[in-house]
């Protein structure tokens, strides 16, 4: 964005209020670094969107290896000349100030998932390819970035959850129904949009692509699955208390251990009221204001440069 769209779409874009709704009860500095991050996700969401859209596919690679190379040693990175390269490595290490090593390297791992899923799509956009509706909804997982969401709730809570309680069946049901939530209904919205744009990746698409279904039809799908998300997450919601109910087993640790987990989860739920705020407040879906449905007015993006 040029700094006069900064000043004229910024505000309305409300990616730092979205981030202040899912993950209430973070330390200052913790939730400021998460905002950041969350909007310079946002803004490599739009370069990549516009490298697919022109066929940059050079710039794709050295951006691609340029992050990756940033997330494994992002103090090296962070004078880089691309702001883009640059911003990342900044939120990198701020993220990576407050809960170790062990978690540290999780959400690298977690985020080189990201980076490598957005490369699949990008060769996706490049070949015309729609993905089958199981292959998307795997997909989509990683470039919705589900686990480096998850990760950043322990990050608020401010405590890491040990793998015994993360790879519970119950944990895992919770969490993926508020990121499964988030991601059909970021599709739902996003649909006129990335139709427009003759986009190959959002569920309606798929199920239009490879079930044959109508317009009208594949948006009463994606509405109903996404629907089926917020009865999957109630029930597990009541597991996972109980989980956290026994966790606390009388000693320090325990009640720690149980404080966490009852965070993460309070903050799993805050997910869906704020996705579903920010998708009606924010500017990026509002498709009907702009002169041109299949590009945001507050990207600049001369189409010759690549």
């Amino acid at each position: 964005m040029s700094a006069d769209k900064v000043a004229r779409y910024a505000d309305a874009l409300c990616y730092t209020d979205l981030v202040a709704g899912y993950y209430v009860g973070a330390a200052d500095e913790v939730v400021a670094a998460i905002a950041d991050f969350s909007t310079w996700f946002f803004v490599w969401d739009d370069r990549h969107d516009r490298q697919a859209v022109h066929g940059r596919v050079a710039s794709w690679r050295v951006l691609r290896n340029r992050l990756h190379a940033a997330l494994d040693a992002p103090e090296s990175a962070l004078r880089h000349e691309d702001p883009l390269v640059a911003a990342f490595s900044e939120c990198v290490m701020r993220l990576f100030s407050h809960l170790g090593p062990a978690w540290n390297a999780r959400f690298a791992e977690h985020f080189h998932a990201v980076i490598e899923a957005y490369d699949r799509e990008f060769a996706n956009r490049r070949t015309g390819t729609v993905p089958g509706v199981d292959a998307y909804i795997a997909l989509r997982r990683h470039t919705f970035a589900h686990w480096v969401w998850l990760d950043l709730l322990e990050l608020a809570a401010g405590r890491e959850l040990p793998d015994s309680i993360r790879r519970r069946p119950e944990y895992r049901k919770a969490a993926l129904a508020s990121q499964d939530f988030s991601a059909w209904y970021n599709d739902l919205c996003s649909l006129p949009k990335e139709i427009a744009g003759d986009e190959v990746h959002n569920l309606g698409i798929s199920l239009i692509h490879h079930e044959g279904l109508s317009l009208e039809a594949a948006v009463t799908e994606v509405r109903r699955r996404t629907i089926s998300r917020i009865t999957e997450f109630l029930a597990a919601e009541r597991d996972v208390l109980k989980m956290a109910d026994d966790a606390e087993d009388g000693t320090e640790a325990g009640h720690a251990l149980g404080a966490g987990l009852r965070g993460c989860l309070f903050n799993m739920r805050n997910w869906f009221s704020s996705v579903y705020w920010f998708h009606h407040e924010s500017g990026r879906y509002r498709v009907d204001t702009w002169d041109d449905r299949s590009t945001p007015p507050y990207i600049s993006d001369p189409a010759g440069e690549r």
